[in-house]
């Protein structure tokens, strides 16, 4: 466990990385034509792998959290705006078991995006004129970028993300604070940092197994990485 200090630090230096990352005027590669559909198609195969886990009744929600807060297609940006504001006010009140999630998740985010602008620049060299993607093309671009370690900590940091919250929310009193915080922050307009916690707390308050629910979800993702990196034709297939 970090000392509050070192966790401010890390959270402030991984917002303006985030930040950094997202914004076009600052790294271009936001602006490439391939980025939207890149990442729409990549939500639309989250949610076929994520499928069997989001029909189990204890293990959906946390998988909808998973898919909609932390490694999907969501827009992170006001959350993480929100979260620039209140830093130094959250190392005061906050438990350090959420602000260590929080750096997590913000750290997953990151890296999830820079991946993405690599992707979207290889499918611009190798298919400048199409938009619709497929296995076939994904695999090339995904190759093409490579960087096997830094996707393996990429999915390391959604096992991070999931332990970590999953372990906040089990620590006396969280919940009340939550509730209690959540008119304040919706009058300083930081909802959207409100709801994510509130979202997460939802979710694996409903989850008895947590971690046979993170491992499922690293043996998968791992699968599909090393599929993809070895040119596998069905990288996606379950089993």
């Amino acid at each position: 466990m970090h000392s509050r200090s070192d966790l401010h630090a890390r959270l402030a230096r991984r917002l303006a990385l985030h930040q950094r990352l997202f914004d076009p005027a600052v790294e271009p590669r936001n602006r490439l034509p391939w980025l939207k559909p890149l990442q729409a198609w990549q939500a639309r195969r989250l949610e076929a792998s994520f499928a069997a886990l989001l029909r189990e009744p204890r293990c959906g929600p946390a998988a909808r959290f998973f898919l909609t807060d932390v490694y999907g297609d969501h827009d992170f940006r006001q959350r993480d705006a929100d979260l620039a504001r209140v830093v130094p006010m959250m190392q005061r009140l906050l438990p350090a078991a959420l602000l260590e999630t929080l750096a997590d998740a913000i750290a997953l985010a990151a890296l999830s995006h820079a991946f993405d602008l690599r992707m979207a620049e290889a499918l611009e060299a190798l298919a400048p004129q199409r938009r619709a993607l497929d296995v076939g093309l994904y695999g090339q671009a995904y190759r093409r970028v490579g960087h096997r370690r830094l996707r393996a900590r990429q999915i390391a940091l959604i096992d991070d993300v999931g332990r970590r919250l999953a372990a906040a929310m089990r620590l006396p009193g969280v919940g009340s604070l939550l509730r209690m915080s959540r008119l304040p922050a919706r009058a300083a307009g930081l909802g959207a940092l409100q709801s994510f916690l509130e979202r997460g707390f939802a979710a694996f308050d409903q989850l008895e197994d947590a971690a046979a629910f993170l491992a499922a979800i690293r043996r998968q993702e791992t699968r599909v990485m090393e599929r993809l990196l070895a040119g596998d034709g069905e990288p996606f297939r379950t089993g």
